[in-house]
């Protein structure tokens, strides 16, 4: 076995001077994916966004534009799995042993099977069970501030933007004992293996990640079958037993629902800290007047999206502004470029947290559109209100560095001095 990993680390290792050596070439994915342009992907967006739609060098095509992306999104025609259901491999090749894979979530599955999982959690996005979440999500923010400005420094991510919505989503769950930075870790594992697993370290990690997660999971899932309870998984359990879904489906959607349900909320709030910290005439305009905050919330996600691109297969040939795309390739829709288009958004590259236009593809489109978006609006209002409220200046002690990730973009960490 370790002869064989070893080969396969030195093949992974190769692969990743290829894209390096693709993106130095000048191919605009390959770059999105290396840095030191992967750090800042705008100007790269914007050199492709003078073509409706570019192919790399990869073999795949890729959608920069708004409308276009927001089209493709909602066209019957294009899925998350080729013809014959498998899933498009991202900038790697499948080099990973077979006993590192990870069973897919409901994302990565096309109806009906992804009709059927998503109905089963939907309940619990409800509008009026979004509602009651408001009163827990606003206790959890003030707990989490009071601590986090009784010191002389504190890091936003990891002290505030991460621990909320993991507080939240793991009540909603039913999971006791929270671990914050232990699922937080979880969620930096999996949230790298949406660029592809680059090599045997991530390999390693996701496994025992994904290891934890389902020993966890597994545990409340025979809790919640003897002594049902009012959340989530008790739910799900319950639709276990009628046959609506197997027991690794119901795995696999309990660890979807937990990681989904903080890392995007966690990103959207460092990451809009950051850019008010360099634009604090827009975080003077907010803490002048709190009710700005859910226009904020949009403009963040318009601006510094957390999820920054997502991917799409036609199953028949298919024609896209002109271009021939054949049956079962891959189209990559860049949905923070789509975010600073110019021909949607107003001086696009300028952060306005009273923009009138705000129709950002963030959470997505069509039927794969975020389940938990709701949510994860609530409890960034309720964040940056308390935030306005409380911490007159955003006063970095250094330059935060990006997480060396494409399809999420988040801070690694952001220090701030109260």
């Amino acid at each position: 076995m370790k002869i064989a990993e070893s080969k396969v680390g030195a093949r992974l290792a190769a692969q990743r001077a290829v894209v390096w050596a693709m993106a130095a070439g000048g191919d605009p994915l390959a770059r999105l994916a290396a840095p030191p342009w992967r750090d800042n992907p705008y100007p790269v967006y914007e050199r492709m966004r003078s073509e409706p739609i570019v192919r790399s060098r990869f073999g795949w095509h890729a959608v920069a534009g708004h409308d276009l992306c927001s089209r493709i999104l909602r066209d019957r025609r294009f899925h998350v799995r080729s013809s014959d259901g498998v899933e498009p491999q991202p900038f790697t090749e499948p080099l990973i042993p077979a006993d590192y894979a990870v069973a897919p979530t409901f994302l990565e599955l096309d109806p009906p099977d992804h009709t059927r999982l998503r109905a089963l959690a939907r309940p619990a996005f409800s509008p009026s069970k979004i509602e009651g979440y408001r009163a827990r999500v606003a206790k959890t923010t003030g707990e989490l501030l009071d601590r986090a400005l009784a010191k002389p420094e504190f890091d936003l991510v990891a002290d505030f933007a991460t621990p909320l919505p993991i507080a939240v989503i793991s009540e909603l769950l039913g999971i006791p004992d929270v671990d914050a930075d232990r699922f937080g870790a979880f969620g930096r594992v999996v949230g790298a293996s949406l660029d592809g697993v680059t090599s045997l370290r991530q390999a390693r990690a996701l496994r025992a990640a994904t290891t934890e997660l389902r020993a966890l999971f597994g545990e409340l899932i025979e809790a919640r079958s003897r002594e049902p309870g009012p959340d989530v998984i008790s739910a799900l359990v319950s639709a276990l037993g009628t046959g609506e879904l197997t027991e690794l489906e119901l795995l696999t959607t309990c660890e979807l629902l937990l990681i989904a349900g903080f890392e995007t909320t966690a990103n959207l709030i460092g990451n809009g800290m950051w850019t008010f910290a360099q634009h604090p005439d827009q975080w003077e305009r907010l803490r002048a007047d709190p009710e700005l905050a859910p226009g904020a919330v949009e403009e963040i996600l318009r601006f510094e999206s957390p999820v920054q691109m997502t991917q799409r297969m036609p199953h028949e040939d298919v024609e896209i502004a002109g271009v021939r795309v054949p049956g079962d390739s891959t189209v990559v829709l860049l949905l923070g470029a789509a975010g600073r288009d110019p021909a949607v958004f107003a001086d696009p590259n300028r952060f306005d947290i009273e923009r009138a236009d705000t129709d950002h593809l963030a959470f997505a489109g069509g039927v794969h559109y975020c389940l938990g978006a709701p949510l994860a609006r609530l409890e960034a209002d309720i964040a940056l209100r308390a935030l306005a409220e409380r911490l007159p200046r955003i006063r970095p002690l250094a330059t935060p560095k990006w997480r060396g990730t494409t399809v999420i973009r988040g801070l690694r960490s952001l220090r701030l001095r109260p």
